[in-house]
């Protein structure tokens, strides 16, 4: 079990994260929030790149931090920007990154061949990677994390820049590989944890705002959800007055996904729709999204 216990980081007077409490066991766990909000500061602390100004992090009772060199030996990481060799092909770059982390030769040689087909590159095991694809290298970086084996597997931004047929494929790599580990993975990318997540931690205003499954945390706008037709015209200013989710074009008109929290004001002509994970997140972080 990792456990994250009132854990607090400040920069100066800035407060980054604030008494921020979590427990994660084996299983996928989505990390999402808009940038700004804390999400990459906590991936720094899970990662030991950075420490807490208040609190701890505890693996199986033990602070990360007195472990040292056994915690990272059981933790595998994919940074948001993976640095890779582009003259090395997939294997020559594992087998470099295996030495670093002091992995006998031979294990080394049977475990890189077991993570190149299971993150389905080894038909270009010896192909010089600066010819790869975005979604090839983060398949070698998904690989290289996993050269140890780890029990804690931290993935920031793994799907950026990917094209849908690659963000499945991973998203099915994810699933295989959540048996018997803990995966945490930042993302603001909602629709790619919404299915695959056991549960889904929200960070808002540097706080915790959710560590909850997906189907409890869309009960929080449960009856807020609403579909409806408007014509252009009107767009404006039914989005000054409602939250607007998602819109498309339904021949002259606009067809609105939007929130709308007074019941008083629900027209005969509004179609409720369940809610989803990218609806709330659209909701909570409504703010922070405006001032972009």
């Amino acid at each position: 079990m990792l456990l994250v216990n009132n854990l607090s980081k400040y920069y100066g007077k800035f407060c980054a994260l604030k008494d921020i409490n979590l427990e994660f066991d084996n299983g996928i766990y989505g990390l999402i929030a808009p940038n700004g909000a804390g999400k990459t500061t906590l991936i720094k602390m899970l990662t030991t790149l950075i420490f807490p100004t208040k609190g701890e992090i505890l693996y199986n009772g033990t602070n990360i931090v007195d472990m040292d060199d056994e915690y990272r030996d059981i933790l595998g990481y994919l940074p948001q920007d993976f640095g890779y060799y582009k003259n090395y092909t997939p294997t020559q770059f594992l087998m470099y990154l295996s030495a670093l982390k002091g992995i006998d030769k031979n294990k080394a040689e049977k475990k890189i061949k077991e993570l190149l087909e299971l993150v389905a590159i080894d038909d270009v095991a010896d192909k010089k990677m600066k010819k790869f694809s975005g979604g090839m290298i983060q398949r070698v970086g998904i690989a290289q994390a996993l050269l140890n084996d780890p029990k804690i597997l931290i993935l920031d931004e793994p799907t950026a820049g990917l094209d849908p047929k690659e963000r499945m494929r991973f998203k099915n790599i994810i699933s295989e590989l959540s048996r018997d580990r803990i995966i945490i993975i930042s993302t603001h990318i909602v629709s790619d944890i919404e299915f695959i997540a056991n549960e889904i931690v929200m960070i808002k205003d540097h706080r915790i705002l959710y560590k909850d499954s997906t189907s409890n945390i869309c009960k929080s706008i449960e009856d807020k959800v609403y579909e409806t037709e408007i014509q252009f015209n009107d767009s404006h200013d039914f989005k000054k007055k409602y939250i607007s989710l998602s819109e498309r074009q339904e021949g002259e008109n606009m067809k609105i996904r939007f929130i709308c929290e007074n019941k008083k004001e629900i027209k005969s002509t509004w179609a409720k729709v369940n809610p989803n994970l990218e609806d709330v997140f659209l909701y909570e972080y409504n703010d922070n999204l405006k001032e972009k």
